[in-house]
């Protein structure tokens, strides 16, 4: 039961980051966004570290944390640009559903055994996240094949993310978060010089949207990390993948966005899915 509260905390962390990223790319580029979000993003993981040594660092634990730091790259970058240039519904879709599909697959051929209720909260969950995700095609932006490309590309970077954290496991505590966040930070890198040309100075709201992305970006990786040294990647990577929930949840609350059914009913099939995903 932990490990799901983790992952639900997670998914909700997650979520919530992309909404204040979202908001704050209506106001700002994506290189600005990225670059206030390291500057919270960098401390918070220290802190983490500190926090959390665990037995201290490790060669194996440090590289699989830099491997996921390509996988947030990736991930982030192949989202924001996705979300600017083709369908939204598209790219949130193919991005969330592959980050819960492919450490799927790689978690039960790792050997994760999957009790009945699991099993058909798996089966429930993906295509929860594919209804939650879904916009009416009225609210569609253009470009599929860019959709398809950048959705994929997230996806698969958001996965990489998830199978790294996993791999690095619990026991180096948070160290292999400091990799993971240098090795996007020199990615970062020249897509934010790029996105700071020519900008205006950002309003004081706007700065504070992205430096909660940031923060809540890192809280939901320590939180998904903590995770993976209680359970099953195949279970904690699918419960947390349930992250555009959060984001649905919190745009109709503060900009009274309303809920197709199709959405409704993926965040029916969702809490679902929770529910017996948590039965053991």
């Amino acid at each position: 039961m932990v490990v799901i509260v983790l992952c639900v905390l997670a998914a909700a962390a997650y979520g919530t980051s992309d909404f204040a990223a979202g908001l704050a790319s209506r106001r700002a580029t994506a290189g600005l966004v990225t670059a206030s979000q390291e500057l919270v993003t960098l401390p918070l993981t220290v802190l983490a570290v500190v926090a959390f040594q665990g037995h201290g660092p490790n060669a194996t634990a440090l590289a699989w944390g830099a491997v996921s730091g390509l996988g947030t790259a990736v991930g982030t970058l192949s989202l924001y640009h996705g979300l600017s240039v083709a369908r939204m519904s598209t790219v949130a879709t193919l991005s969330a559903v592959l980050a819960a599909a492919i450490p799927l697959v790689v978690g039960v051929l790792l050997g994760d055994h999957l009790t009945l209720g699991s099993g058909i909260g798996i089966a429930l969950a993906v295509p929860a996240i594919a209804l939650i995700s879904w916009e009416p095609e009225a609210q569609a932006r253009r470009a599929s094949r860019a959709g398809l490309l950048y959705g994929s590309l997230a996806g698969m970077g958001f996965a990489l993310l998830f199978v790294a954290l996993d791999r690095a496991g619990t026991r180096a505590g948070a160290w292999p978060l400091v990799p993971d966040q240098l090795v996007a930070l020199l990615l970062f890198l020249p897509f934010t010089r790029r996105g700071l040309t020519g900008f205006k100075r950002p309003s004081r709201s706007t700065l504070m949207l992205t430096c909660c992305a940031g923060g809540l970006g890192a809280i939901g990786n320590l939180l998904f990390l903590a995770a993976s040294g209680r359970g099953e990647l195949a279970i904690i990577a699918v419960v947390s993948s349930l992250y555009p929930a959060a984001t649905v949840v919190l745009a109709r609350v503060f900009l009274a966005e309303r809920w197709t059914r199709t959405q409704a009913t993926g965040l029916l099939t969702s809490l679902a899915a929770v529910v017996l995903v948590s039965l053991r």
